[in-house]
């Protein structure tokens, strides 16, 4: 699917958000990658094959607890 030099990421890798952009559409709150992953605001994921990613929203510093 990808014509990029070097290739982008497929969709089954690990790092499939590393992919270009092939549509943004922020004011809907998804983007679609040239590997063909829909990525969307909240970090979940919809592969081409239909599986879903769920949201996957990093830790803030305000929920990092550390051992004193």
């Amino acid at each position: 699917m990808c014509q990029h030099q070097p290739a982008c990421p497929h969709a089954d890798s690990p790092d499939r958000e590393a992919a270009r952009l092939v549509a943004h559409h922020p004011e809907q709150g998804w983007s679609l990658l040239c590997n063909g992953v829909l990525l969307f605001e909240d970090t979940g994921e919809l592969l081409p094959d239909g599986q879903i990613i769920a949201p996957h929203r990093p830790l803030t510093a305000a929920r990092v607890i550390t051992a004193a």
